[in-house]
């Protein structure tokens, strides 16, 4: 099983004497004695002596196969099938690193039992052939890293669905049991030819029938790197979508893969795939997926990806990438030969943003993966070449989609206050303004007609739903709407209003926010954009940076309407980066040619999330009480949990300190925490972090 799974990395050889090698420490007499003790087959008395199996094929490995280190890069695979891939040197138990355990378990392949199976089978597995061990050359020291993982990949699903087909034959009967991409692929043709023939005759609706077609005609390129830039509204998501499964059939491709920023836009992607495909044919894989969309089918395909169609976060899809356990690894040959779409590129963050084009590099270069850059504000990611635009510059999509004009301030250096800019936003029924951070968001609210409505991150994902939802409801009716919302708006939230003002900010995110004016091009005239100066420049960091890149750019006489000006953003922007992920590299290839590896800390800085800065509340919204009670009793269950996802805000640590001492957050279990005080969350604000002290109604019993 292990070597079909190498195969479209030409592999196989390998992955099969992974295979071989992986369990060989089961032969000990301590670990025989531990199956009978487990099945009642000896008596009680019995000593739990060393029992540990996973070590044994590695120090063979290394003994019987030192050429090129071939005993070595096997050893990281079958050492760690159980415990995740270990660190060379040091490692955060002994466990964890590779040398030690060598040396430690240095004597078990002379333990009796065991010699006499290696006797017994060493001659066929001396004499398989493998190939050279650094398949790919010396010129990229993450060659072999990288490699290594993806054959840990193959080894730990072959584990882990060989037992479960001899314990659980009922479970692992369920598992693939999707139609090929060919059929799915007629089915989307049959529902997206419907939809454009049903579509109103506009100039947007016909300027997106180009650009379908464009990357219908574009699948046929041979594959590799692709990017499609189309402006917001251009209907990149089903043109897209369209390319993939032209191309994955041209080229016998097994499965598309669409990769998201954030959860709160993933599930519009997801909805728009499943009315195409089907509900039952799009596995999603995230941490804020609903629980009552799961079947026993799509569980098990988020465990591997062995589904058609995946849509998952850029958390999972390149944490996973570098991960070094064995749960979030088994996927990542199922990767291969597949189409990836990086929905939203321009996200990628910038202190990870060189092992990320790495890990792109890698899947292109040599495991056979067509990925698709798709955005509206393409970045110039830094040493990644050639990429091939799918949309031809003959095209001039960004003229013909303009349906806005942007007003960018006049005098930078002059702030207005949110006084002055709720003034101004009261003179409209319908507007929407993004601001750069939650505070201003709530700043800027409080100054605001009553109804307003007030978005960001402080609501649960199951309110925020709500919320949106109820926006594109008013704005559907031509209801009166005004919308106060962070830059979560900003990526993949289909709503269009007639008029929206921005915080200024870096480039991209005005670009973005303004894809939500005018979206459809049914204004008769140009929908009216306003960036302004709020009273404080952003906080430092990126968004500072991002804001001074832009300002900078602008007083060398920038075109911030032109396409030609986001790489021109990035490339300053990046550059003015402290770190791009340079130093995370070290781990990977400072002693690459001697296969020294240190793959969990590099897996352990590998997050694109920073847990040590802030962690997740459980609200207390939409009726969830029950799922709370269910926590309290019985403990963070993976059910509980992943029913609780939805009804979660995360808050900076220092923030959740302060609402634990003041009794507004408890934690039942470690790690847990939920909300204790129920005025703390509201319908208008959600988790209200600007609490002071307590609320009447919180004192009733």
């Amino acid at each position: 099983m292990a070597e079909m799974f190498a195969q479209p990395f030409q592999s196989g050889k390998w992955a099969a004497l992974l295979g071989s090698l992986h369990d060989i420490g089961k032969a000990r007499v301590s670990f025989q004695n531990y199956l009978r003790f487990c099945n009642n087959l000896t008596d009680v008395d019995y000593d739990a002596s060393d029992r540990t199996h996973s070590g044994v094929g590695a120090v063979w490995a290394v003994q019987a196969l030192p050429s090129n280190k071939v005993g070595r890069i096997l050893a990281y695979v079958i050492a760690g099938h159980h415990a995740g891939l270990p660190d060379w040197i040091g490692g955060d138990t002994p466990c964890g690193s590779l040398s030690y355990r060598l040396d430690q378990e240095n004597d078990v392949v002379r333990e009796p039992a065991v010699a006499a199976w290696i006797l017994a089978h060493q001659t066929e597995w001396t004499g398989t052939s493998l190939g050279p061990p650094w398949r790919f050359g010396n010129d990229n020291m993450s060659d072999g890293s990288f490699w290594i993982r993806m054959l840990y990949s193959c080894l730990v699903d072959a584990d882990f669905l060989d037992t479960e087909a001899f314990m659980e034959s009922g479970k692992s009967a369920a598992r693939s049991q999707y139609p090929q991409l060919r059929a799915l692929s007629e089915r989307f043709f049959t529902a997206l030819n419907a939809k454009q023939r049903e579509a109103k005759e506009t100039p947007v609706n016909r300027i997106r029938a180009e650009i379908r077609e464009a990357c219908e005609t574009a699948a046929e390129s041979p594959r590799g790197l692709f990017s499609l830039t189309v402006p917001t509204g251009g209907g990149k998501t089903l043109s897209g979508t369209a390319f993939a499964f032209r191309h994955a059939l041209r080229y016998g491709l097994k499965r598309i893969i669409y990769v998201i920023p954030y959860t709160s836009i993933i599930e519009q992607t997801a909805d728009v795939l499943r009315a195409f495909l089907g509900g039952e044919n799009v596995v999603e894989h995230h941490s804020n997926f609903d629980p009552d969309r799961e079947t026993q089918q799509s569980r098990l395909a988020s465990e591997n990806w062995d589904a058609p169609v995946i849509v998952t976060t850029n958390v999972q899809f390149f944490e996973s990438l570098y991960a070094s356990r064995s749960s979030r690894c088994r996927k990542l040959h199922n990767i291969a030969d597949s189409v990836v779409i990086l929905d939203e590129a321009q996200l990628l963050p910038p202190r990870l943003l060189l092992p990320c084009v790495e890990a792109m590099r890698q899947l292109v270069t040599h495991y056979g993966v067509s990925m698709i850059l798709s955005t509206a504000t393409q970045p110039a990611l830094p040493g990644l070449e050639p990429v091939r635009e799918i949309i031809p510059s003959d095209m001039n999509l960004y003229d013909r989609l303009k349906r806005v004009d942007i007003a960018f301030p006049k005098n930078r250096a002059v702030r207005q206050t949110w006084g002055e800019i709720a003034a101004e936003l009261e003179q409209f029924e319908q507007v929407l303004c993004v601001v750069n951070t939650r505070k201003d968001c709530r700043d800027l609210h409080a100054l605001m007609p009553e109804g307003t409505i007030h978005l960001s991150a402080t609501l649960c994902g199951e309110h925020r739903s709500h919320v949106i939802a109820d926006i594109k409801a008013k704005l559907d009716a031509g209801l009166p709407v005004r919308v106060i919302s962070t830059q979560l708006v900003e990526a993949g939230v289909d709503i269009d209003f007639p008029v929206v003002y921005r915080a200024f900010t870096g480039l991209p995110s005005i670009a973005q926010t303004a894809g939500r004016c005018n979206r459809e091009g049914l204004s008769a005239e140009p929908g009216r954009v306003v960036v302004f100066m709020p009273p404080e420049p952003a906080p430092r960091g990126e968004l500072r940076k991002a804001e001074d890149t832009l300002s900078g750019l602008l007083a060398t006489g920038l075109d911030a309407e032109s396409p030609t000006s986001y790489p021109q953003f990035f490339k300053v922007f990046y550059s003015a980066q402290n770190d791009l992920g340079t130093a995370f590299e070290g781990w990977l290839t400072k002693n690459a040619r001697d296969f020294q590896f240190q793959f969990r800390e590099a897996a352990e800085a590998f997050r694109m999330i920073d847990d040590q800065a802030s962690a997740a509340v459980i609200v207390r919204y939409g009726g969830n009480e029950p799922l709370i009670r269910s926590l309290l009793a019985v403990g963070p269950k993976r059910d509980i949990m992943r029913r609780l996802q939805r009804f979660t805000v995360t808050v900076p640590r220092r923030t959740l300190a302060d609402l634990i001492e003041k009794g507004f957050v408890e934690e039942p279990h470690p790690g847990v925490y939920v909300q204790t005080m129920p005025s703390l969350y509201s319908e208008v604000f959600g988790l209200d972090l600007c609490r002071d002290g307590l609320a009447p109604e919180d004192l009733i019993t």
